[in-house]
């Protein structure tokens, strides 16, 4: 069985897209999009692929508003969020409380990185979220979705924007430009802090399948599954996520995914999967 697939190059999934690992019931057509989250629109809105990476926060969304995938419990990409928001230090100090009133520019209101983000704002550092001049540069991968966030003027570039201060700060952006630095101002310290409050590492990815390929083929999704957590496996550095760990990520994601209305309420976790994905956790 070939499965259409849109699968980046992570850590752990090399060993899957070299041909190391290798299954006698699926192949994999992998699709080449780059970055791979270019790819996470046409399988949202049109189905485009039988597996495909996809961002936590564009699955919930997609799933709010009924759109025929269904989660496995594999993380491809997870990371801590706090080395990813910057300001420009030209214009003055800046610290993630004073962002009250202030322009803050992000790729897309409905990214994952500014999801996790915005909730470390808001209940870590009592931001008023609705306080900030929001300002996007891309519409949602779910068309549906309507976003009334101030959109950049055309051909502008969300770092130039921050360099020039027509921004005070960005989210989901990192640069090495002399004058940014991170509103963060110990992100390693932050860090730390923050997972030992909350004991979760941020989930960004994980991987999708169609509802019509896991309704009929519910072995090859369980052979899918398989593949991703062999190829995993078979690298030391990709992420490692037990089952309580997983829930405990989805669901703060979850939680500040609807305290941010980007999905109308908080699901449960269990209700990301269905009958054959839920039995491979």
């Amino acid at each position: 069985m070939r499965l259409r697939t849109l699968l980046g190059d992570h850590l752990g999934t090399t060993a899957l897209k070299n041909g190391s690992i290798r299954s006698d019931m699926v192949a994999f057509d992998f699709a080449q999009y780059s970055p791979t989250n270019k790819g996470f629109k046409p399988m949202v809105r049109e189905a485009a692929f039988d597996v495909s990476e996809m961002a936590i926060v564009t699955y919930l969304m997609a799933r709010s508003f009924g759109k025929p995938m269904v989660l496995l419990p594999d993380v491809v990409l997870a990371r801590f969020q706090h080395g990813h928001a910057l300001y420009n230090a030209k214009a003055g100090k800046l610290a993630p409380r004073d962002l009250k009133g202030k322009r803050v520019g992000i790729r897309s209101f409905t990214t994952t990185t500014g999801a996790w983000l915005r909730g470390i704002l808001a209940n870590d550092y009592g931001v008023d979220l609705d306080s900030i001049e929001w300002m996007t540069f891309e519409d949602a991968h779910v068309a549906e979705f309507v976003d009334t966030t101030k959109r950049a003027p055309a051909g502008k570039q969300i770092v130039q924007m921050l360099i020039d201060g027509e921004l005070d700060a960005v989210l989901g952006e990192k640069s090495d430009h002399p004058d940014l630095k991170p509103l963060f101002s110990d992100v390693a310290a932050e860090e730390k802090a923050w997972f030992d409050r909350h004991k979760v590492v941020p989930i960004n990815h994980m991987v999708v399948v169609s509802q019509a390929m896991s309704e009929k083929h519910p072995d090859a999704v369980r052979e899918v599954h398989r593949l991703l957590a062999e190829s995993a496996t078979a690298s030391p550095a990709a992420p490692r996520f037990s089952r309580d760990e997983m829930q405990r990520s989805l669901q703060l994601i979850i939680d500040y995914s609807a305290q941010q209305k980007l999905i109308p309420r908080a699901f449960g976790v269990d209700e990301l999967f269905d009958n054959a994905t839920r039995a491979l956790w």
